[in-house]
């Protein structure tokens, strides 16, 4: 298992272009992929559709790695982004698969598990808020990023990170409340 500095050299040398660098990075941080995408979706098959998407964008994107944040604070980005957008696709393809039949009630808690329910209330919430905003949440309150490392991958100052991620603590609090 590699440790976070060497994955930070193999994700430069990736984006430098380094022969097999690709491959090496996308085998070592699979798992942490996988694991971020099961934290944000509630269905395991679901998570993997997202896992395999970000990992996609991954090995199309790693040119654009700049290093003005750590890799796994890119990474993080990238997945979370990408299980969002997994979501989406999914209510899509049911609401063309199903004839235009709307989506069920959200889960019952009799039948579904707590945690599943309420990652699909947060993601239609998040859907509901604008993107900028969505992503602040979601790499502050899922994937428990700093405000500083928000702040760099988005490349704004610090406070509007902060301002960013309350502002979308409030919408999706009211959205989730019914208010």
């Amino acid at each position: 298992m590699l440790l976070a500095d060497d994955i930070d050299e193999l994700a430069r040398a990736a984006a430098r272009g380094a022969p097999g660098a690709v491959d090496a990075l996308l085998t070592a941080v699979r798992p942490e992929v996988l694991r971020l995408c099961s934290r944000l979706l509630p269905h395991r098959e679901d998570a993997e559709e997202a896992c395999q998407d970000a990992l996609l964008a991954l090995a199309r994107g790693i040119g654009g790695f700049e290093g003005r944040s750590s890799f796994h604070t890119w990474l993080y980005r990238l997945t979370a982004n990408r299980a969002r957008s997994t979501y989406r696709g999914l209510r899509r393809r049911w609401l063309v698969e199903s004839g235009g039949v709307p989506l069920p009630d959200p889960p019952d808690p009799r039948r579904t598990s707590v945690v599943a329910g309420t990652r699909l209330d947060l993601l239609d919430a998040l859907d509901s808020v604008r993107p900028e905003l969505a992503e602040a949440l979601t790499l502050r309150d899922v994937l428990g990023l700093t405000y500083r490392e928000i702040a760099a991958l988005a490349d704004v100052p610090e406070g509007t990170a902060k301002s960013r991620v309350h502002l979308a603590r409030r919408q999706v609090r009211q959205r989730l409340s019914g208010d």
